[in-house]
């Protein structure tokens, strides 16, 4: 079984920093692509940030230069820095990997569980 599981969502000022992290655990055999997505209220889900497995990072342009994300593909692990956040940021904020897992020959998405981000004064 391959689960991800998010963690560091919550309340922050306008301004403010947080840092969200998801992990990917199981009988992974490789992870091809790590990212972010959102959803706000009433809207449909959106891509934020998403790491391939060769480095390249592709941004929401509503986020470019305030969001990094980042990844530790020992640890199975992606990281989305959110600097400079505006309450337009407010969102359930979902991890999503393409993971091969041992004994599959084929490329699965997962999602994480999601994790609310609320920005407000």
């Amino acid at each position: 079984q391959v689960q991800l599981v998010e963690s560091g969502g919550g309340l922050v000022q306008p301004g403010g920093s947080l840092r969200l992290s998801c992990a990917a655990s199981g009988s992974i055999f490789s992870v091809y692509v790590m990212g972010w997505y959102r959803q706000a209220p009433g809207a449909q889900r959106e891509l934020v940030a998403a790491n391939t497995v060769g480095g390249t990072t592709e941004y929401a342009d509503s986020v470019k230069g305030r969001f990094t994300a980042s990844r530790d593909d020992a640890k199975n692990t992606v990281y989305l820095q959110m600097n400079s956040l505006k309450p337009e940021d407010t969102a359930v904020y979902y991890c999503k990997a393409a993971i091969r897992g041992i004994g599959d020959t084929r490329w699965r998405d997962y999602w994480g569980q999601g994790t609310q981000v609320t920005v407000s004064s």
